[in-house]
């Protein structure tokens, strides 16, 4: 199968990764920070050196101020529910993954959406005329899970460090394959998907903070201050409670390996090229509509929408499935994102590339999307 849904989760990983994580499930299978033997002394050193890891890899402070959940939604959530408080307001983008949205409409915080635009200059106008006196957030994706657009985050966390504002960037789909320095960029919280871009297993996010959590939305046992019914009010600690993720912290120190041994700049490159493959062979299918702009690769992430003429998505994701190519049709857990590109309700069939992929698999999805029979087959 020629797998194109790397932005739900990279396909395929690297064989670096698959021997951490084996390796973690037989030599460090104990659990770390808990007890005083040898073993779990071990492992909790390597979790350590996994947080200053990925704190160099993202230009944060430290490496206290990483913390391991369970996912990029979680991250987020720790975010809304540990900094929002009742009469605060929030700046999101237009196409904000539900991990984003569903938490604001549970919490009942007023927030205002900017446009993204094609030019950055005028999403930048926006955003601007957005922010209020009491805007205490902005988060934002960094690149849409629908449509591949990225925002303008250097130039909001400018905005948002000279008006006061914190800064939340949700990096599912561009960490990894974007260069993120969170002191270059102001971004006081950033949450990433380490599953996708950094190419480790799934079930581990990572949050990053700059900036203090006040509340948590977990409470238990961190292996500190037992004696003590209190949560740790210290970072890493605060936020995790329970055991961790032995396995998927490893496989994320061997996915950052991994990405910096190829480098950003080249992954990037890579995946443009065949964002750009597949652009070009799909806008020129009388039968396709490509919910894109003249992509460039400072634009775009690797990621594609389009649809049939006449056919839901589903139907075609079905049938592109029977022959051979794995896709994911529908919203995507991304409403907003589809009202602004008018795709509601049915959604769109959307391709992501990973560095794993090939020039022929995309020359081959296209080839099927011309393919009378497959065509007929969607329309029966």
């Amino acid at each position: 199968m020629i797998y194109l849904d790397n932005a739900a989760t990279t396909g395929k990983k690297p064989k670096s990764v698959v021997q951490a994580v084996n390796n973690a499930l037989i030599n460090y299978s104990a659990n770390p920070g808990r007890s005083g033997h040898a073993l779990s002394v071990k492992c909790a050193d390597e979790v350590y050196k996994t947080r200053e890891k990925t704190a160099n890899f993202f230009g944060a402070d430290g490496a206290e101020n990483v913390v391991f959940t369970l996912n990029c939604t979680h991250s987020i959530n720790a975010v809304l529910k540990g900094v929002l408080k009742k009469g605060d307001h929030v700046v999101v983008s237009g196409l904000e993954h539900n991990s984003v949205m569903r938490p604001l409409k549970k919490l009942g915080i007023n927030y205002d959406t900017f446009y993204v635009y094609r030019d950055d200059a005028k999403t930048m106008e926006d955003f601007k005329r957005k922010i209020k006196v009491n805007t205490k957030l902005v988060l934002t994706t960094g690149a849409s899970n629908v449509t591949g657009k990225t925002v303008p985050i250097a130039e909001i966390g400018k905005v948002c460090k000279e008006r006061g504002v914190y800064f939340c960037v949700d990096a599912a789909q561009i960490a990894g394959v974007e260069e993120i320095n969170m002191q270059k960029m102001n971004i006081d919280y950033l949450c990433i998907a380490p599953h996708k871009g950094l190419y480790a297993p799934m079930g581990i996010g990572i949050l990053i903070c700059r900036k203090p959590i006040e509340n948590t939305i977990i409470e238990g046992g961190t292996g500190t201050s037992s004696i003590d019914f209190s949560q740790p009010d210290i970072l890493p600690e605060m936020l995790e409670s329970g055991t961790l993720n032995m396995a998927g912290i490893m496989g994320v120190s061997a996915g950052i390996d991994f990405v910096k041994s190829i480098g950003i700049n080249k992954i990037r490159r890579h995946e443009y090229e065949l964002f750009n493959r597949l652009y070009n062979g799909l806008s020129q299918n009388k039968n396709i509509t490509v919910y894109a702009e003249n992509p460039d690769i400072y634009s775009y992430a690797p990621v594609l929408s389009f649809n049939f003429s006449g056919i839901p998505s589903s139907k075609a994701v079905n049938v592109l499935s029977e022959h051979g190519f794995a896709l994911r049709g529908g919203l995507h857990c991304a409403p907003t994102a589809h009202k602004a590109i008018g795709t509601l309700p049915y959604g769109t069939v959307r391709a992501s590339i990973s560095v794993f992929n090939k020039p022929y698999e995309i020359d081959s999805l296209i080839t099927a999307c011309k393919s009378e029979k497959i065509l007929q087959k969607m329309l029966n």
